[in-house]
């Protein structure tokens, strides 16, 4: 009697016909039926059997739990010496129907296995090429407008009064309200859609910046007042406020597109890709700040403030258009992968899994956010290298800035050099975003962040050596002393690249922006504690001493890093695993 077995089960657009050659199995009845039981999910494989010699018959196999039952039925009556199979697929090979432990290994395939120049190959292949491009155009738009403005708004509040303090001050309240709103600002984005949240964002920079061209442009129509009245005008209070505003949405929409968007387009498990992506954000900003800043001073040179700040606020109104309909083309070339769901969300819970407090009271719910950042921020499973790239904000005496270019003034050195100083700097910061995606293909994604940090801390340990040998008082060695900086900047610009990427695959998406915003309101609060310091040792005689402050916090960087290398953690290989060179 024959049975026939028949898979309900069979995939929608037909069915398997399985035929082996013919096989014969010498064996006794209980041996046979009670291998048969033990192989019940031999359905999932075969879709229609033919078995004979059999005094049992089976018309169909429907459902798991209907297995147990049948195959007991097996057990009882079976009495099968020798069992037929016929294929018509595997038609080259027989199965041996040898052991349990080795049945279901003869069914299995080989799977092809990519070779290691294959592997690179995919691994440098964005995940949705076209949507990257659409995201680069996007923040050639937004940050033209946001780096010109950068240097437009100090620029004309300079040429108000002499005093830096008006400029100080807006930069201290733009500091503290990262701080204090980048956390609670961070958990908005990670509950909301990012399409829309984004372009929201957006809206809100252009407006603050709009509003902020306004009293500028107010403020240099009305007759000039002593630099301690200004900090009490209206329109000054109402400048403070609109610049905090813009400084915050502008570094939530910076977080966004480095720590989460780039990372769903370029593709989380492709590390060259991600690498290139980074170092292209990368590059784009710099390039940026450079043509804005060049842009704003060659307008400034020939007209006068107002029709520059006319010229960067219709500039502005223009580019916010634009920066839209270049996000939701980034979402349409990357078939909506902006729209998924992000992981790990609890939109209505706090950090304890307790309901956020009533609407009604918005403080508890800002404060609960910034605590909740601070914690998510200190458990994240890549911590070390977070601090790291935070005490490289503790570096502000070397590294092109206000207080070295204030110090080489008071050296009389040529203003053309400092110039030439501070772009050189800007472009090694554009020449490591092509190195670190070297690195990164070289060495690995971890270890090219080490060699990044021992880069520039050995750099700049020779450069302060320089400076205590009192050899900088003449020109030619402060020209060394200078040029060692330019270098360094190579190994701080790689591990900024390097240290996103590493950032953005610890990270869980639905956590991207709320631990982003809080590092950068971390890494703010410790410019401002370098800044504080440097306000107290204001006198020039005291830069040795800022000098080796920030030296100890970029060798601590590298210290630290290094160590969390050095001593992996089960949680650090599994994020890792991709890096084989780790």
């Amino acid at each position: 009697m024959a049975a026939m077995f028949t898979n309900t089960h069979s995939p929608p657009f037909g069915f398997f016909k399985f035929s082996l050659r013919q096989v014969s199995l010498s064996a006794s009845p209980s041996r046979v039926c009670t291998r048969f039981a033990s192989r019940r999910r031999f359905d999932n494989l075969v879709s229609r059997c033919s078995i004979t010699n059999t005094d049992v018959q089976f018309n169909q196999v429907a459902t798991e739990d209907e297995l147990i039952e049948d195959f007991s039925a097996v057990e009882s009556n079976c009495s099968v010496p020798i069992v037929h199979l016929k294929s018509e697929i595997l038609e080259t090979e027989s199965l041996n129907l040898l052991t349990e432990e080795t049945y279901v290994d003869s069914l299995l395939t080989k799977l092809p296995v990519l070779s290691e120049e294959e592997q690179n190959a995919l691994a440098a292949t964005p995940a949705h090429p076209a949507g990257l491009y659409a995201l680069y155009a996007s923040c050639v738009a937004g940050n033209l407008v946001e780096q010109l403005w950068n240097f437009a708004w100090p620029s004309a509040i300079a040429l108000l009064h002499p005093s830096l303090l008006p400029v100080a001050v807006i930069g201290f309240f733009a500091k503290l309200a990262i701080i204090g709103g980048g956390p609670l600002v961070g958990k908005l984005m990670d509950n909301f859609p990012r399409v829309p949240a984004y372009i929201c964002l957006n809206v809100v920079q252009a407006s603050a910046q709009l509003l902020s061209a306004s009293m500028i442009i107010y403020a240099h129509t009305i007759p000039h007042t002593s630099t301690s009245s200004m900090l009490l005008r209206p329109w000054f209070i109402v400048l403070v406020l609109a610049g905090a505003v813009e400084r915050l949405f502008g570094v939530a929409t910076g977080v966004a597109m480095e720590r989460d968007w780039v990372v769903l387009l370029a593709g989380i498990n492709r590390p060259i890709a991600l690498a290139e992506a980074n170092a292209v954000l990368s590059r784009i900003d710099l390039l940026c700040e450079i043509v804005g800043a060049s842009l704003f001073g060659v307008l400034l040179s020939k007209f006068d403030p107002v029709t520059c700040l006319k010229f960067a606020a219709g500039l502005m109104l223009w580019s916010l258009p634009v920066v839209v309909v270049l996000t939701w083309l980034t979402n349409k070339l990357s078939t909506g992968v902006l729209d998924r769901a992000k992981t790990s969300q609890a939109y209505c819970k706090t950090s304890t899994g307790e309901p956020l407090p009533d609407d009604d009271n918005m403080v508890d719910i800002g404060l609960e956010a910034i605590r909740h950042g601070w914690k998510e921020y200190m458990q994240q499973p890549v911590l070390p290298a977070s601090l790291a790239y935070v005490l490289l904000y503790f570096n502000v005496v070397l590294t092109p800035g206000s207080l070295m270019t204030a110090f080489l003034t008071q050296r009389g050195l040529n203003p053309s050099i400092i110039g030439v100083f501070s772009g050189l700097c800007a472009f090694m910061g554009v020449a490591a975003t092509f190195i670190s995606a070297d690195l990164v293909r070289r060495f690995g994604l971890l270890k090219a962040g080490a060699i990044g940090l021992l880069f520039q801390a050995s750099l700049l340990t020779v450069a302060l050596a320089a400076y205590w040998s009192g050899s900088v008082a003449q020109q030619s060695p402060l020209l060394f002393f200078l040029s060692l900086i330019v270098l360094s900047r190579l190994g701080h610009m790689s591990y900024d690249v390097v240290g996103a990427q590493i950032l953005q695959t610890g990270i869980p998406s639905g956590k991207a922006n709320l631990i982003g915003t809080t590092e950068v309101a971390v890494a703010s609060l410790a410019e401002s504690v370098m800044l504080g310091v440097a306000i107290v040792g204001n006198n020039a005689s005291h830069f040795g001493f800022l000098a080796t402050l920030s030296l100890l916090s970029v060798v601590g960087a590298a210290w630290m890093f290094c160590q969390w290398l050095l001593n992996p953690t089960d949680e650090q290989r599994r994020l890792f695993s991709f890096d084989t060179r780790f």
